[in-house]
């Protein structure tokens, strides 16, 4: 040892690279449960390529070396372009090769939507940034069926599994990568106070003008945007390249400074007369886009589930082998509740998530009872996890004491990720409000969700106090939006419920119900009653090689 040493390190954890601590038991248990168990090798694979050193390296640099907006080239000359590190694009190639973003709309084996959501929750431990426009491509491909003119000329490129990054006419390329475009700076959620204008061409065309407030990968092929028309707010489909190969006016007026999903440009977009295709009905864009906003809103919820995994993963970890008091974190009690606490939750976001993918998949096949579970359980699950994620996060990187506060753990990277998606496609109260417009516009929707929920009934007496408790609550209409996030919190917590006492571990079953629905629980995680087989728990939570 060199002569200014002054002790021998020890007692710190070693590399949580290399070990598959995005997939899970209950990853893989609901996997087969919903149709998919064909895609498990693959699953594996790609959960340890993305904790391996190498993809690892790949997706810190991206975020410490975020996008660079280049508005002019040396002459002077307009280009609007992003310029991103070969890392980024390294992480796009293996997520599209592994069908992330559209491919399962091409897949016809049942199954193929479940097989995509174990990816996306597999792959997650890479990077969340380049996670987005892979999202806005997998659902982009329902909204633009509505016009089936545009979906024969541009799906089999949304869905081909080649990664072809560049500004050139979008038919002219190998595959293509979709964004979306919606917000403006007077309306955020209010996407009905949109300014942006569209004028008809006599070719069919149209030409948009107008601000764009949050426009995230701005170096896709295509953007489905919202524009006025005289009929009403409508959908568009606005390329970055026209046919012929000239450029839109399509330009980018600066890249966000966020919070967060540093990989990721999100931009400001300038039309000025910008020529796009209509999508669906004209005045009827909302709607058209809604089936869009649905796909990226489960996307949101895969990626709050990938991210409870990988918080209760770096905990275990960091507890297994970190020792303080004579023995191991991972064996003191205190320790020991809050990590079971974390992993309860995290099996119970798996199997909801997994359970609504296989509802995605089966109504993509015309099930029609599937479809109508669909409506609510995404809203539902999308406001909850969404919310909670944030909370899991602070937790577990607290597990890691000083060692998770600083940006070699990682665990800064996820704590600013987990908030996000909270924001992404609508904040809590636009989740939570959406399910209550349901109960008036759709209410088989509802009554399909609650047909779920009974399903679980008589399997458990709290479960089933519960569930007369909300049905009580929806009983009475007086002040329901004062009351959304409280109905939607139960909604989501005992579809929960129900997945893990169909399917869960007995021993997690019985912590979620106890303690989430039976309330025998404190505010803080590691509240959890005596009796509670921690062991149980934990054993499911332990990272693999």
């Amino acid at each position: 040892m060199p002569p200014t040493s002054t002790h021998e390190v020890t007692n710190q954890v070693p590399p949580i690279t290399g070990l598959d601590i995005s997939t899970s038991p209950a990853l893989l248990e609901a996997l087969h449960r919903e149709g998919a168990g064909w895609a498990e090798d693959e699953v594996r694979g790609l959960a340890r390529l993305g904790n391996s050193d190498a993809v690892q390296t790949a997706g810190r640099l991206a975020n410490e070396h975020p996008p660079v907006l280049r508005t002019h080239d040396r002459y002077g000359v307009r280009v609007d372009e992003v310029e991103y590190l070969p890392q980024y694009h390294d992480l796009m190639r293996t997520a599209v090769e592994h069908g992330l973003h559209g491919a399962a709309w091409a897949d016809d084996r049942p199954g193929s939507h479940v097989a995509r959501a174990a990816k996306v929750i597999a792959w997650g431990v890479a990077d969340a940034g380049h996670l987005c426009p892979i999202s806005m491509t997998y659902a982009v491909v329902p909204a633009l069926r509505t016009t089936p003119e545009l979906a024969a000329a541009y799906e089999p490129l949304l869905t081909n599994r080649s990664y072809d990054f560049g500004l050139r006419a979008p038919l002219s390329k190998s595959g293509l990568i979709a964004g979306m475009s919606m917000t403006e700076k007077q309306g955020g959620s209010d996407v009905r106070a949109n300014t942006t204008t569209a004028t008809p061409n006599a070719d069919g065309s149209w030409s948009l003008t107008g601000h764009k407030w949050f426009t995230s990968a701005p170096m896709s092929d295509l953007f489905l945007t919202l524009a006025q028309t005289t009929n009403g707010l409508s959908c568009f489909l606005v390329p970055r390249i026209l046919p012929d190969g000239t450029r839109n006016a399509f330009f980018l007026q600066r890249l966000k400074d966020k919070l967060g999903n540093k990989s990721n440009a999100s931009s400001e977009v300038e039309y000025d007369g910008a020529l796009g295709w209509l999508v669906g009905a004209e005045g009827r864009g909302v709607r058209t886009i809604i089936e869009m906003v649905n796909m990226t809103r489960l996307d949101c919820s895969l990626m709050a589930a990938g991210g409870m995994r990988l918080g209760v993963a770096q905990a275990v970890h960091h507890a297994t082998h970190r020792r303080a008091f004579g023995k191991a974190l991972v064996d003191q009690p205190a320790m020991r509740n809050v990590l079971a606490d974390l992993a309860v939750d995290s099996e119970a976001a798996t199997a909801v998530v997994m359970r609504i993918a296989g509802a995605v998949d089966r109504a993509s096949r015309g099930d029609a009872a599937e479809a109508l579970f669909r409506r609510v359980a995404l809203s539902v699950t999308k406001y909850f996890l969404c919310k909670r994620l944030a909370s899991h996060t602070v937790e577990a990187l607290e597990c890691l004491g000083g060692n998770g506060y600083i940006e070699d753990s990682g665990m800064p990277r996820l704590y600013r990720e987990a908030p996000l998606i909270s924001i992404w496609e609508g904040s809590g109260n636009v989740a939570a409000l959406d399910t209550l417009r349901a109960m008036v516009k759709e209410p088989d929707a509802v009554e399909a969700f609650f047909a779920e929920l009974s399903t679980a009934a008589g399997t458990d007496a709290r479960y089933d106090d519960a569930l007369a408790l909300l049905q009580k609550e929806f009983s009475d209409l007086d002040d329901l939006e004062f009351r959304a996030r409280r109905l939607v919190e139960r909604m989501a917590l005992l579809l929960q419920g129900a997945e893990l006492l169909k399917h869960g571990e007995p021993a997690v079953a019985e912590a979620f119900v106890r303690s989430r629905l039976a309330h025998d629980w404190g505010v803080a995680y590691g509240t959890l009653p005596p009796g509670v087989d921690t062991a149980a728990i934990l054993e499911r939570a332990v990272p693999v090689a």
